[in-house]
């Protein structure tokens, strides 16, 4: 976790993608107590950085092994503030149609 903007673009890069398409890319120490993102806007590379006083970062559940997940704006934010992601479940509020 000592990377900062290169370092960061390059893991990106590293994983298949590429760092300036406008998406978040979250990192996290193995203990989980340490979180840096990310992200280019026009001008520039951004890194937002959070460290944990107490407790860990909760992550959504994932297979063994896997190096990437994606997660939308509000899965993030419930991380960063600490949710319970397994007592919090998402209602589905669409399905969309059976397609012929």
């Amino acid at each position: 976790m000592r990377g900062s903007f290169d370092a960061l673009a390059g893991q990106v890069r590293r994983l298949g993608m590429e760092p300036q398409d406008g998406h978040l890319y979250v990192f996290l120490n193995t203990r989980r107590t340490l979180m840096k993102v990310l992200f280019s806007d026009r001008s520039g590379w951004c890194i937002l950085a959070k460290r944990l006083e107490q407790g860990t970062f909760q992550l959504p559940a994932v297979a063994p092994g896997t190096a990437r997940v994606t997660i939308d704006a509000a899965t993030l934010s419930l991380i960063l503030e600490g949710y319970d992601l397994r007592r919090a479940p998402r209602r589905l509020r669409y399905t969309p149609p059976a397609r012929a």
